[in-house]
Parts: structure tokens; C-alpha cells; sequence
């Protein structure tokens, strides 16, 4: 691999605890998770104490006071040992600045310190039954009386679903005007009228707790909209850049990850009296692995780069996302396959990527989304 550049030596300092952590507190247990279907909040509490959970968060609303490459750091060491159930990311990175960047100063104070130390875990509610990328399509309402918001409608796929203290939902406050009508409003674990439907079945994630989400007349204090009225949109599209990169940067780090056990993999196996990477077949789709890897790499920090100067775009992270994502579900099939029958069974690593990385090209706007969204710059 080409050596890569964006990561100081404090910051590779900082790698190592976080792998650290990884390590022992994470990779035991994780099997266990699976089966029950959830992490526990304990390791929440352990990351939050670490200083790994809302890294770019300022020290004066309870965070580290760091920027998004630890937290980039963090989701690329949870990936390279395939710990899909540690929505880490999800909270960190896409949930949290919602507020940090949107919300009032009281919402922040509210709010991040619990975020932070891992008491307090977020979500984010948008995909509705009958809307998945269709954000303007969504159902949910919210119609002010007084001093509060009362939203009816549900929710699906919504990952942290159950163990989450805080979600931000998605809600149609003007429902004739489409997207220009959305609002986003917290909504917390006891608020009357809010309730978590089954943890859902996936094909992977087994241990994501993934829900579906119910509002019946839930009432929701005026002062929990974050931002403006009508404004939701705007902000949903502002972040998805960076929601959209911290996919590409686990995909990309996932590939990495695969390539590795596949090369230990076929070192070590024989077929027909000699080792599988001894054939050619082998050899050579390894090399177009590690090649594709390499790209994925190189473009993917290039993307962090821009993003730590404010400088990705929207076109730039939909490329971003539709590039690692595709590349890692095409590698991750070409090495599965590598393994034989062992590759379909789940106590290989290979397989529980195989299964669980696939969510990659359809969360956070599938790549069909994305290619409308590049196709607009042509």
C-alpha cells in the first residue's frame, strides 16, 4: 500500500489506544452481542471515559476537544475488526453534530456532555416505511400546539434503535410543500407517545440493534427543534457529506481488512496438493484486490483532507460513498469466493463482512442516489 500521510504521529498515538480498546474491551465480546442482538451500554461508558466518542466535540460542552480525523480513526478500527454492531460512527459522527452544529446553546448543554462520556446514546430517525432516499416523501408529522410539537407517524431501519436515549426525527411540519416542510425535533427515550417496535432481522449487523420507531401522538417541548422551522432539508443535506465519507472510509478500510485475511487465508489452504495462492487465478484477482484497495485508499483520504478544510461537497462525498462501496461489495464477493464452502460459513470473518457490509450501498442514500447526484454535474 502507498504510505499514507493524513495522520500525524499524535494522531497515530491516539490509533493505538483506540486499538487498544478495540482489543480488550470490544473483540470478546462481540460474538455475545451478536446473539443478543445489542452492545451493551457499558462499552458506551468505557469509549465515552477513553475520550473515543464525539471526538470533535469542545472541551466546554463536555467533549475532547479534537476533530474529525479521531473520529475517523475510531471507525476505522472498529471496521478493521469487522465490530458492526458498535454504532460508534453513527452516534459520533453523524448524530452529534446535528446538535453541535444546529442546535442552541442550551440543546448542547443539554445534551453533548452525556453524548460525550456515553451515558446519553443518540439516533436519527428519517427512513419511513414508504420513504427510504425519498427524504421529501416522508409521512411523519409534526403540528405545533402552543408550546409543543405533537408528531404522529413511524420509522424503520433506524440503527441504535433501541438502546438510544435521544433521537433526532425527521417530521413534515408544512406536509404541501415537500422537502421545504421538514423539521427536525429530539425526541427522548420516556417522552410520552414514543415507542420502539421489534429489533429487526438482518441478513448482517446482528448485533446493531436496528428498530422500528412509533409516534402516537407524542409531545415534544417546542425548544427540542433543532434549528429552524421548516429548515430540517437544509440540514439533513449539510451532513450528509460527512455521513456519506464516514461510509467510504469504513468500506475503504474494510477492503484492506478482507484482503488481508484472504491472502493469510490462501497462503495456509491447499487444493490439489498445493497452496491456493499458488494458482494464478488467485494470485492475479489478489493483485487486482490490492490495486482497487490502494485507489480506494489514496481517494478516500484525499476526500478526508478536504472534508478537515471544509471542502468536500456533496458531488465529492456521493462519489466517495459510490466508489468505496461498490469497490469493497465487488472485493468482498471475489474473496468469499476464494474460500470455497468456508466462505459461507458465519465463524469466518469473510463471511460476516460479506453478509453485513452489503447495507453499505443502500445506507446513507443508496448508489443509485448517488449517481443522480454526480450525473447533475455533468
Amino acid at each position: 500500500m502507498i504510505a499514507r500521510t493524513l495522520y500525524s504521529d499524535d494522531y497515530e498515538i491516539f490509533r493505538t489506544s483506540v486499538r487498544k480498546f478495540v482489543e480488550q474491551e470490544i473483540v470478546p465480546h462481540h460474538d455475545q452481542w451478536e446473539r443478543d442482538g445489542i452492545v451493551s451500554r457499558e462499552v458506551w461508558k468505557a469509549a465515552g471515559d477513553n475520550g473515543f466518542l464525539c471526538s470533535f466535540v469542545p472541551e466546554e460542552y463536555g467533549g475532547p476537544g479534537g476533530d474529525f480525523l479521531h473520529t475517523a480513526i475510531v471507525t476505522e478500527e472498529l471496521a478493521k475488526v469487522d465490530a458492526s454492531g458498535v454504532a460508534f460512527h453513527l452516534h459520533s459522527g453523524i448524530v452529534a453534530p446535528y446538535i453541535l452544529n444546529h442546535g442552541t446553546e442550551k440543546q448542547k448543554r443539554a445534551w453533548l456532555p452525556g453524548m460525550c462520556s456515553g451515558t446519553f446514546i443518540g439516533a436519527i430517525a428519517m427512513t419511513e416505511p414508504g420513504a427510504g432516499s425519498d427524504l421529501a416523501n416522508i409521512k411523519t408529522s409534526a403540528k405545533r400546539n402552543k408550546d409543543k410539537f405533537v408528531i404522529n407517524g413511524q420509522k424503520t431501519f433506524i440503527s441504535n434503535g433501541h438502546i438510544s436515549d435521544l433521537v433526532i426525527t425527521a417530521c413534515k411540519t408544512t406536509p404541501d410543500v415537500g422537502a421545504k416542510g421538514i423539521s427536525l425535533l429530539i425526541v427522548l427515550r420516556d417522552d410520552e407517545g414514543f415507542s420502539r417496535g421489534r429489533n429487526l432481522e438482518k441478513i448482517g449487523w446482528h448485533a446493531q440493534d436496528t428498530s422500528e420507531l412509533f409516534y402516537s401522538d407524542a409531545e415534544v417541548p417546542a425548544d427540542r427543534m433543532i434549528g429552524e422551522e421548516n429548515k430540517g432539508f437544509t440540514y439533513l443535506m449539510q451532513e450528509l457529506a460527512q455521513e456519506r465519507l464516514i461510509v467510504a472510509i469504513r468500506a475503504a478500510t474494510t477492503i484492506e481488512a478482507a484482503l488481508e485475511e484472504t491472502i493469510k487465508y490462501t497462503k495456509g489452504r491447499e487444493a490439489f496438493g498445493k497452496p491456493l495462492f499458488s494458482f494464478q487465478n488467485t494470485r492475479f484477482k489478489l493483485a487486482e484486490a490490492k490495486t482497487s484497495a490502494t485507489v480506494v485508499r489514496s481517494f478516500i483520504d484525499r476526500c478526508t483532507r478536504l472534508h478537515m478544510t471544509q471542502s468536500l461537497d456533496a458531488n465529492d462525498a456521493a462519489m466517495a460513498k459510490l466508489f468505496a462501496t461498490e469497490t469493497m461489495c465487488k472485493i468482498l464477493d471475489d474473496c468469499l469466493q476464494m474460500y470455497g464452502g468456508y466462505g459461507y460459513m458465519w465463524e469466518y470473518p469473510i463471511a460476516r463482512m460479506w453478509a453485513g457490509q452489503r447495507i453499505a450501498r443502500i445506507a446513507g442514500g443508496s448508489s443509485e442516489i448517488m449517481k443522480e447526484i454526480i450525473s447533475r454535474t455533468l
